[in-house]
């Protein structure tokens, strides 16, 4: 009978403490981007993100204060130029922040007194800044993805328009055939258009979202022909033209600017190492002792 009751409460016990973690967890309120981030951003982050992320969730919101609104106002425009990279949220990058600014400021202090001062300084600057250059080079790569796949989807959606599909239907046809960031975004306006927003607003907000040129000239000019009454398969293809004359113009551009730098490069670095080999070539082809010439 003994053993029967001290079966049942130890049983009541487990039973109580797995309650009581269970009403624990559920009153443990998570903002609500970093818990939408831990639940579906594991398909898009390395298991050592998810980990950091998990770290620093409880100091989010007071490197969230600390920025300020208007801070935070400007960073989720940030993430939205770049795609939100491996499911960063702005919970996500304060909890981020948190962690390699922590890590930064304990290397830096164990380098610095250790007697490594540059070391330090790099550490912590490592710290405070990895995050942001991490979405900086995310938005230039999506950029450069955007602009790349624009000019040959404007002319596969102006065929498929002449075909005889009105516009909304050959977006999202045409929207479906393609991967990458620029059919993410199209996808997005045009669940916005589903939701009811009107499309004007909802390709403003395609701009909005992307800080690329060729996506405003992309969004002027069918804004512009949609009230100028303009046939829509024409607008689209002087689009796609008008942006492959912008990327043959940048790209002349770019060649332009490296050959100042190519030159710099081969000024400081390859000419003296040239003129170096040459003249120890000679030295040691000539024979010549010049320890004996110099009287030593």
């Amino acid at each position: 009978m003994t053993a029967l009751a001290l079966a049942a409460v130890l049983g009541l016990s487990v039973y109580g403490a797995f309650h009581g973690i269970r009403m624990y967890r559920a009153d443990a309120k998570l903002p609500e981007d970093l818990s939408v981030a831990l639940e579906v951003g594991a398909t898009r982050t390395s298991a050592v993100g998810s980990g950091i992320d998990r770290i620093g969730m409880r100091f989010a919101p007071a490197v969230l204060r600390l920025m300020g609104p208007r801070r935070v106002g400007a960073l989720r425009k940030r993430l939205d130029r770049a795609g939100n990279p491996g499911g960063l949220t702005v919970d996500r990058y304060a909890a981020r922040r948190a962690v390699f600014g922590g890590l930064g400021v304990v290397a830096s202090l164990a380098l610095t007194a250790s007697g490594q001062l540059p070391l330090g300084i790099a550490a912590l600057v490592f710290g405070l800044v990895w995050t942001d250059v991490v979405i900086r080079v995310a938005t230039r790569r999506r950029r450069a993805d955007i602009e790349r796949t624009l000019p040959d989807f404007l002319d596969v959606l102006a065929v498929v328009v002449s075909a005889g599909l009105g516009f909304r239907q050959a977006l999202e046809r045409v929207a479906e055939k393609y991967q990458g960031p620029w059919a993410d975004e199209l996808r997005v306006t045009i669940r916005q258009m589903d939701l009811g927003v009107p499309r004007r607003e909802a390709f403003d907000q395609l701009r909005r979202r992307n800080d690329s040129e060729q996506v405003s000239m992309f969004v002027s000019a069918l804004q512009q022909g949609e009230e100028l009454g303009a046939p829509i398969v024409d607008t689209l293809i002087q689009i796609a033209e008008d942006m492959r004359r912008t990327d043959a113009q940048n790209a002349r551009r770019t060649a332009a600017r490296a050959v100042p730098k190519t030159t710099l490069v081969v000024t400081l670095v390859m000419l003296p190492a040239t003129l170096l080999l040459i003249a120890m070539s000679f030295y040691y082809g000539s024979g010549v002792d010049f320890g004996q010439l110099l009287g030593g």
